[in-house]
C-alpha cells in the first residue's frame, strides 16, 4: 500500500465528528489529493505500524504524508492549508505553540462522542468517494 502520491488521512471510523470532517475534506479537495482510512480497519492499522511513534488510542486524527505521521492539531493544520476556499488560511493558528493547540485537540477529543455521539460501525462512502478510501 503506496502513501507516496497522496496524503493520507487515518480518522475515527466510528466517530460522528470524524466522519463528518472526512465528508468535509472531500468536498473541499476538488483534485482528490487526499486518501482516508479508519484507524480501526486493517489498511489504518498497517500504516500506523510503519511509525514508531504512534498515539495508543483513537482520539487522534493522523495524516501521513510524504513518509512523515502528524498528529493531532499539527494534522488538521496541514490538511486544512490544502483545501479550496479559505481554509488554508487557517494555517495561520500555527504560530500557536503546539502544546496549547494540542490541548485544545485533546479537549475536543475526549468529549467528541459525548457531543457529537457515536456510530456502531465505520462510515460507508459514498460511490463517487470510494477509491479515496484504503
Amino acid at each position: 500500500m503506496s502513501t507516496s502520491n497522496h496524503p493520507v488521512l487515518l480518522f475515527d471510523g466510528v466517530c460522528n465528528l470524524c466522519n463528518s470532517s472526512v465528508q468535509f475534506i472531500l468536498r473541499r479537495d476538488p483534485s482528490a489529493r487526499f486518501r482516508f482510512a479508519s484507524l480501526q480497519s486493517e489498511e489504518g492499522q498497517e500504516l500506523l505500524s510503519r511509525f514508531s511513534e504512534t498515539p495508543e488510542d483513537l482520539s487522534s486524527v493522523i495524516l501521513i504524508e510524504n513518509g512523515q505521521l502528524y498528529a493531532r492539531s499539527e494534522a488538521a493544520l496541514r490538511v486544512a492549508r490544502r483545501l479550496s476556499g479559505l481554509w488554508p488560511a487557517l494555517y495561520l493558528f500555527k504560530i500557536v505553540p503546539l502544546p496549547l493547540r494540542d490541548a485544545v485537540y485533546n479537549w475536543i477529543a475526549r468529549n467528541r462522542y459525548r457531543w457529537f455521539g457515536k456510530k456502531e460501525q465505520c462510515m460507508m462512502p459514498r460511490p463517487e468517494w470510494k477509491h479515496r478510501f484504503l
